[in-house]
Parts: C-alpha cells; structure tokens; sequence
C-alpha cells in the first residue's frame, strides 16, 4: 500500500467532505462516544475550522481512497516558554486499522510541530483504547508526569453548553 499524508485543504470540496465523513465516521465509534456528529457540528464545523487560525490537520490516502485524517490545535506551554501542538483527533478508517496509517498521521504531526517550534505534542486518549495506546506507546508518547510522587495528569472538562442538534 502507498499511503500518502498530505495537509488537508478545508477550502477544497472533495477534502472537506472527505474530512468530515472521516470524522464522523469516528465520533461513530465507541472510541469517538458512538453517535456521530450532531447536524449542527456537520453543518458548522468546515467553515469554523477554516477561520481557525491555530488549526493544522492532514488526510491519509492510499491511491484515491482517504484513509485517515489527524486534527491538531496550536497551544502554547508557559514552562517552556513555546508553542506546543496537540492531537486532537486521529482517525483511521476501522477496516484500514493495523496497517500503519496512525503512526504515518502522527509523524506528519511531528513534522508540522517542528516546523512550528514546538517543545511538544499533547494529545488525549481513553484509558479503555489500548490499540490507540499501543501506537502512542511507540511513537513516543507517554503520560505526563511533572512528579512522580504527584502522578500522571488528568484530562478534565467542563460542559458550558448542550449539544446543539440543529
């Protein structure tokens, strides 16, 4: 399989459709909360993105077929005094998994967070996706940890607003 990652184009019909049925193919999945995306978020979500300035994402391809897409955001680490990147969504089409489409996602990430001057990648996963921890694993990522006798952090959130289904 040829797989080619390239940054996605969300002015371009054909890659903004081909990114959104990818997301959605994963909000889906158990992984992703298994619903799939509300109208709303379909409806709004290309052209927020395309105003986004801290948005970089990329799509997978083998030949013609997409076959993944990873989502980052622009961040910024006060103890470092840099800008950092994080994963935000990596999606892997399920009958594509297993074949290195993941780890090709994450080492576009990497190259774009160079090219940033980032000091870092964050990304969040479930505790419950070992594969997903697996590939993580052995891309170098690892909980932080500030101190050990602190433990690992926490992803917390709040909800400020309900889902808009519109």
């Amino acid at each position: 399989m040829t797989l080619h990652v390239a940054t996605v184009d969300l002015a371009d019909p054909a890659d903004s459709a081909s990114w959104l049925e990818l997301l959605d193919h994963y909000a889906r999945d158990p992984m992703g909360g298994g619903t799939g995306l509300s109208g709303y978020a379909r409806a709004n979500l290309v052209p927020a993105l395309r105003g986004h300035p801290g948005f970089h994402g990329a799509l997978a391809r083998a030949g013609d077929e997409v076959v993944g897409l990873i989502d980052c955001f622009a961040g910024f680490s006060t103890f470092a005094a840099r800008p950092l990147l994080n994963v935000h969504d990596i999606v892997v089409r399920s009958d594509r998994r297993g074949q290195g489409i993941a780890r090709a996602l994450l080492a576009w990430a990497e190259g774009r967070a160079r090219e940033l001057g980032c000091c870092k990648l964050t990304l969040e996963v479930l505790s419950g996706n070992a594969r997903a921890m697996a590939v993580y694993d052995a891309a170098g990522y690892a909980p932080y940890v500030l101190d050990p006798a602190a433990g690992h952090a926490l992803l917390l959130q709040k909800i400020l607003e309900e889902k808009r289904d519109e």
